[in-house]
């Protein structure tokens, strides 16, 4: 008979699948969406119609049904644009025409672009295993974080009629070790994190690039130009980073995130770490942070990027991985949990596009 546990764990799963299919499909096909006004559903993109305008569920269906669409997944505060005079073809759902969405944010998935590399996609081509980004919603391919090299091109190849994969019980993130024929296992796999927020995202939110290579938030990173990618901030007694305990309170150092002298590239960032300071606490502070202490290595890598146009030289693409539980561990003091706490209202759907390969 199975355990408490484990029977505990199949109704927990099977509640995660069902809130993902909700997502997925929330709403009647006999519905447009638009009503509903901005919220998070999936959107796809046509590509007859030839314009960068989003389409819900129900109309991907009911009103482009001939046409060749892609498959953008859920996004935030989305209308959907079919019903709207953006589109020329007239929405079959929602009859009454209405003005063009001003509030709608279309980025480079809109014109059918993906990842840092602005490589289209086909997944009838793709090969790699592509991870979403917490925050702006864009795909990023395993190659372009540095977690396994690039396969090579291939053409889309038919898969045999007698051939049939039968994955038994294999979880998604198990899939993902083999999602890409004949290349070693990445670096950081599905099952090692929680949340994946892209390099851009990650320097646009001053408080999550304070926190970048500490416990559970890796990075990949090398020391040196010709050195092999590694994670920085994998687990805390790693000698990548200083850690803390909550009666060792560290000074927030912005210098570590301002511009600066550059360092030099030929040096190892694994070698170069000051002393750190201890933080003066002031007697009316109520609420101390515990944040932990920045890590120094990846706060001059930050710094390096900034002053650098030359990314190919990059010892980091500033990219970070969030272990699980990182809302619970996250500083609740002023001075981190609110500029961050637009990041934290972000709903967590942990999204990684696995592509089999015949």
């Amino acid at each position: 008979m199975a355990s408490l546990g484990s029977l505990t764990d199949f109704v927990a799963s099977q509640d995660e699948l069902l809130r993902e299919a909700a997502l997925t499909l929330p709403h009647e096909f006999s519905r447009c969406t638009y009503t509903l006004g901005p919220i998070r559903q999936a959107v796809y993109l046509c590509l007859t119609c030839q314009l960068p305008r989003g389409l819900c569920s129900s109309c991907s269906i009911a009103c482009h049904t001939d046409h060749e669409q892609i498959e953008l997944f859920p996004k935030r505060n989305f209308r959907c644009d079919c019903p709207t005079t953006a589109i020329p073809h007239g929405c079959t759902l929602h009859r009454s025409l209405e003005e063009e969405n001003t509030e709608n944010s279309y980025d480079q998935n809109f014109r059918g672009i993906f990842c840092r590399c602005g490589r289209a996609y086909d997944p009838k081509c793709e090969k790699e295993t592509m991870i979403q980004c917490l925050a702006c919603e864009d795909w990023f391919h395993e190659s372009c974080l540095h977690l396994r090299p690039r396969p090579p091109s291939r053409e889309p190849s038919p898969v045999p009629e007698h051939e049939v994969t039968d994955h038994g019980n294999d979880a998604e993130d198990n899939q993902s070790e083999a999602s890409s024929s004949g290349l070693p296992p990445p670096l950081i796999s599905a099952e090692d994190y929680d949340a994946f927020v892209c390099s851009s995202c990650v320097r646009s939110i001053d408080t999550l690039r304070r926190y970048a290579g500490t416990e559970g938030v890796i990075m990949v990173v090398r020391d040196t130009e010709d050195s092999p990618w590694r994670k920085l901030g994998n687990n805390s007694l790693c000698a990548d980073a200083p850690t803390i305990t909550e009666d060792e309170l560290l000074d927030i150092d912005d210098s570590l995130t301002a511009p600066g002298q550059k360092r030099s590239r030929s040096h190892s960032f694994r070698l170069e770490e000051p002393e750190r300071k201890k933080q003066h606490i002031s007697p009316e502070s109520s609420s101390p942070c515990l944040a932990p202490a920045p890590n120094l290595i990846a706060q001059a890598m930050f710094q390096d990027l900034q002053q650098s146009s030359d990314t190919r030289l990059s010892l980091t693409e500033g990219d970070v991985f969030l272990t699980e539980g990182w809302r619970k561990r996250w500083c609740r003091c002023s001075h981190v949990s609110f500029p961050c706490a637009r990041f934290f209202t972000f709903p967590f759907h942990r999204r990684i596009l696995v592509f089999s390969i015949s």
